[in-house]
């Protein structure tokens, strides 16, 4: 998807045919249950493959792969390197997590 076909879809409903594979959130302070648990039960009904949670405040990045209808978690900190299983071309190096990394995955957000 390109920035310009996201800038149109911003203020539209989406419903999408197929679950997306793969799904990077971003926990939010005001919201880190919802964000850890209720969120991984939509994901895993929705049947999204693998799901990302960024935790900047606990310097942590845990990678959810759904095997049998549940998600298998990992946990990733310090100088460990994280590679998508879906997309293995996807790689954050190590000891790149919190400076670049979550910089980077915040920024692709920013569409304007």
């Amino acid at each position: 998807m390109t920035v310009e076909q996201a800038k149109e879809l911003m203020n539209v409903s989406v419903v999408f045919q197929s679950p997306p594979l793969l799904i990077v959130e971003v926990v939010n302070p005001d919201s880190v249950k919802r964000d850890y648990r209720y969120k991984r039960s939509e994901y895993a009904a929705l049947e999204v493959p693998e799901y990302w949670i960024v935790d900047p405040l606990a310097e942590k990045i845990t990678v959810l792969l759904l095997e049998e209808g549940l998600y298998e978690e990992t946990v990733f900190t310090g100088n460990q390197q994280i590679v998508s299983q879906t997309f293995p071309e996807l790689a954050i190096p190590a000891a790149a997590h919190f400076v670049n990394a979550v910089d980077l995955v915040l920024s692709s957000g920013n569409l304007s």
